[in-house]
């Protein structure tokens, strides 16, 4: 069961709500996707799908994935799907770095494998022990009124995790987070993440205003795990780390450090699937708790996320996304779908959706 062909797409993802506002004045309104399909010698098809989340956010960009793909697909032609640490070893062989690209081809292998076995992928990740799990919703920067009326309208909608974007003005950033608790419930949690936004003076100035508030978690305040590590001794809110874990050896850094209580696990940050369970399950063994996501995406990175969060035991995962509600264009029908809050995922082989490949318009180029 070799691959025998690779093609890669391209389509564009549009926020729900328009703009999408993060602290350092990014803003997002479309992003461009990159869909990767592998076909075997024996017909079977697997899809993966990556879309950073703007050139400024993470060591990523959308045409980035695409040039890198042009590199990594003539290395891993002619190898079997179910070798899985075969073909990310010849991924690094080809090109150095560029994680969130591999992580197109590492999944859409995992989808192939659980299809070609008649398996979901979540069996293949350790198995289905989660049959529905909770959703959270990022409420996009703006002003304390706009962000709280932001929440009500999700509540009502069924989800009771918010990730407030702050970073900006410190004492607005206050303002904002505690408008939020007054306006929500014990059944709600609320994540104050800066997104690395502050330097390490406003970072410490926001901890002490809100240290205290029920509910909230404090999530990355600034760009680097040594001024994350000063903020956390001067705060008693449980930390949140995202952007500066990458790899095992970044998260194995901080949790030595006594850093936080729980990380974001963004499947392309890490380099797809196979590192992201390796980071699950050294987290499960670690007693962290986790939050399983991507940067961005659609259908097919929804999907990745929902197996990876099924096969995560319900004490060590903390909220998942799926991305899929957050954007207006879908290419496998919009499936998997939440429900009130939660999320599953599918249970048909491999990811277990249909991608509309008609949909997404002629290759940008096969190999």
């Amino acid at each position: 069961m070799k691959i025998a062909r690779i093609d890669v797409y391209g389509y564009d993802l549009s926020y729900i709500h328009g703009r999408y506002v993060m602290s350092g004045g990014r803003v997002i309104e479309t992003l461009p996707s990159t869909v990767v399909r592998i076909t075997t010698d024996d017909g079977i098809e697997g899809f993966g799908e990556v879309c950073p989340l703007g050139p400024a956010y993470l060591p990523s960009h959308g045409a980035g994935a695409r040039a890198a793909l042009g590199e990594l697909a003539p290395a891993v032609v002619g190898l079997s799907v179910g070798s899985i640490g075969a073909i990310n070893a010849a991924m690094d062989r080809a090109l150095m770095g560029h994680g969130y690209a591999k992580s197109a081809i590492d999944t859409a292998c995992w989808d192939a494998l659980g299809r070609s076995v008649g398996l979901p992928v979540c069996d293949l990740l350790g198995g289905r022990v989660s049959d529905t799990f909770p959703l959270y919703f990022a409420v996009p920067l703006g002003s304390a009124e706009e962000m709280t009326a932001y929440v009500q309208a999700r509540r009502e909608e069924g989800i009771h995790r918010f990730q407030l974007k702050i970073g900006a003005d410190p004492y607005e950033d206050a303002a904002r987070t505690r408008s939020v608790v007054e306006a929500t419930g014990p059944e709600d949690i609320i994540v104050a993440d800066a997104n690395g936004g502050w330097r390490l003076q406003d970072a410490v100035v926001v901890a002490r205003a809100i240290d205290g508030l029920e509910r909230v978690f404090f999530e990355q305040p600034c760009p680097t795990l040594e001024e994350c590590l000063i903020v956390r001794q001067r705060t008693t809110l449980p930390m949140v780390l995202d952007e500066c874990i990458r790899d095992v050896q970044s998260l194995l850094r901080a949790y030595e450090a006594k850093a936080m209580e729980a990380f974001n696990l963004k499947i392309s940050k890490v380099g797809g699937l196979t590192q992201a369970k390796l980071m699950r399950d050294l987290a499960v063994a670690l007693g962290l708790r986790v939050t399983i996501e991507d940067a961005w995406g659609g259908d097919i990175v929804t999907a990745a996320v929902s197996h990876l969060a099924a096969s995560t035991p319900p004490e060590t995962l903390f909220t998942v996304s799926f991305m899929n509600d957050w954007t207006n264009e879908h290419v496998a029908g919009y499936e998997p779908r939440s429900q009130a809050g939660f999320g599953s995922a599918p249970t048909r082989p491999g990811l277990g959706i249909d991608v509309d490949v008609a949909a997404l318009g002629a290759p940008l180029f096969s190999v």
